[in-house]
């Protein structure tokens, strides 16, 4: 059973190269990564232009308080991406960065997802001249990160299909099939994308956990990793098609 039908999804976005990362901008511009490294900003009716090109493949992306695009790119590291489509590597010496996200304090956290099933996943902060701290390691394929009200993390480690707290903590066991991206809601609800099973889940601040969609035949979720929520609408990218969907919480 799941919470809504996957029919209530509607295609946002389409023509992109496999997407990943997902960030809305202050003007309401929605932002993805393409597998040949693409920067994609989407305006709020779904048209999508490449504002840069930076090899490697595109990953997680956060905005900075001050509106700079962050992203963690395969080949090159954490990227910062200027409207104007030039870029600077911010940090590297990463097996794999994957996942950004800023805290209240304006630090940027970086998932290092390491390699599959090998334990040696990091969670790093970042303080803005660059230096660095690694927060936790020894962990599983460390992915997607959020913070929820409070200023807690979340971090998505995929290969035990758990979400974990920074201190270790298990917030739910069990959570499809390669959990990937997170995203809290208002609600202090927290979805996540699960790639391998091609549905999104929710834990509700209670701690429940119940599948919020699922695609059986991988046509609106497929393979999917991100998420965002915004405006009243929840929006996945989808790794395995060309195209970001979306539904109305």
């Amino acid at each position: 059973m799941t919470e809504i039908d996957i029919a209530q999804f509607e295609v946002f976005a389409t023509g992109l190269d496999h997407p990943e990362g997902l960030a809305f901008d202050a003007e309401g511009n929605l932002w993805a990564g393409g597998e040949a490294g693409q920067v994609y900003c989407i305006d709020s009716t779904g048209r999508s232009r490449i504002v840069a090109e930076c090899g490697g493949f595109t990953l997680g992306m956060a905005f900075s308080g001050d509106g700079e695009l962050f992203l963690c790119n395969s080949a090159k590291g954490v990227l910062c991406v200027k409207p104007s489509g030039k870029w600077d590597v911010f940090a590297d010496g990463m097996l794999c960065p994957n996942s950004p996200a800023f805290d209240r304090s304006g630090d940027l956290w970086v998932s290092d997802s390491g390699k599959w099933k090998k334990n040696n996943g990091r969670v790093l902060r970042f303080r803005s001249d660059g230096t660095q701290r690694v927060m936790a390691e020894g962990w599983g394929y460390v992915n997607g990160l959020c913070f929820d009200a409070s200023g807690t993390l979340y971090i998505a480690e995929s290969d035990s299909r758990r979400i974990l707290r920074l201190d270790g903590s298990v917030a739910a066991r069990e959570v499809g099939r390669t959990p990937d991206g997170l995203a809290f809601a208002p609600d202090g609800s927290l979805f996540v994308a699960c790639y391998a099973s091609d549905d999104v889940w929710r834990i509700d601040p209670q701690g429940n956990m119940r599948r919020y969609s699922h695609d059986p035949d991988a046509i609106l979720l497929c393979r999917p990793t991100n998420l965002a929520i915004h405006n009243g609408y929840l929006y996945v990218t989808n790794l395995g098609r060309t195209t970001i969907v979306r539904c109305r919480l």
